[in-house]
């Protein structure tokens, strides 16, 4: 199925419901998606008919969604190096570099993931917008996943599961839940603190493995605040290492010792479940023997 084109079959349960309650709950599309669709040189119909929001749909309608296309950004293509994980016509997966911010900023303009993403895809004869499901600092390694157009990104943003794992300075004996609200730190532009007038945020950790002073842990997030790692295992007083912003050496690595390892996620049309991992990065690998009794 072609980028930008999606087909679905109206269900008895859903028989009797007009199309704009369908879309949203089938794909997250509001009403206002929907007139930009229209409006935009896409097309939304049924059985070959078009369609507009109020029209009711019955029990084996087959409703075609073809989105318009998307105006190119601004983001220069620059050709490099990209892992790629998984690649079909609706998401791109791909294991990102530690030291490579995500989008671009005022100082990082040409040396970006979306950079040389859109290098990529033009070579292939592809135009999408940089579209990524997850953001990763940009001394953190590991999964990044972009979507190909906005309803796979809809379909798609809830449901990522993600694990990473960090390595903690200190020996983690226990699993454990933090649950601290994060907010501004009020001394620092991007920095984040623990205090009570926060957001709520929720991280769960686990070690795997203990290793001179420090600890590997898998982490996982039932929220996904800035920074919510690095503050909550600070917090508890076990900081990444390398993570000097919040109170971690730098003696051992360079960077906040951090990699998003695995990711699951059901397919947006298939449904079948994404099952990916990363080995772990080549600094992580040299810090265990370096630390290692």
């Amino acid at each position: 199925m072609a980028i930008g084109y999606y087909e679905f079959t109206v269900s008895p349960a859903d028989n009797g419901i007009t199309l704009k309650s369908f879309l949203r709950r089938i794909c997250g599309l509001s009403a206002r998606s929907m007139k930009v669709i229209r409006y935009g040189g896409g097309s939304i119909s049924r059985n070959g008919m078009e369609l507009r929001a109020h029209h009711i749909l019955n029990t084996g309608d087959i409703i075609k969604v073809r989105l318009p296309k998307e105006e190119q950004s601004d983001i220069v293509p620059i050709e490099g190096k990209l892992d790629i994980l998984f690649e079909d016509d609706r998401l791109l997966i791909v294991n990102k570099p530690a030291y490579m911010p995500v989008h671009p900023t005022k100082i990082h303009q040409l040396d970006t993931l979306a950079n040389i993403v859109m290098y990529y895809q033009q070579s292939r004869g592809e135009g999408y917008p940089f579209r990524a499901l997850n953001r990763l600092d940009k001394d953190t390694s590991g999964i990044v996943i972009l979507a190909k157009d906005r309803i796979a990104y809809n379909m798609v943003f809830s449901t990522v599961k993600k694990t990473y794992v960090a390595i903690c300075e200190g020996i983690i004996t226990g699993s454990g839940t933090i649950d601290l609200p994060i907010g501004a730190a009020p001394d620092s532009k991007i920095g984040r603190c623990v205090c009570e007038d926060g957001v709520a945020a929720i991280t769960h950790y686990e070690p795997i493995q203990t290793f001179g002073r420090h600890t590997l842990c898998k982490v996982w997030l039932e929220t996904g605040r800035t920074h919510q790692i690095r503050c909550h295992m600070s917090a508890i007083g076990h900081p990444l290492a390398g993570d000097t912003m919040y109170g971690g050496s730098s003696e051992l690595i360079q960077r906040q010792a951090l990699h998003c390892q695995s990711i699951t996620l059901p397919h947006p049309i298939t449904k079948e479940l994404i099952e990916l991992t990363t080995p772990y990065p080549e600094d992580f690998s040299a810090l265990f023997k370096i630390t290692s009794p």
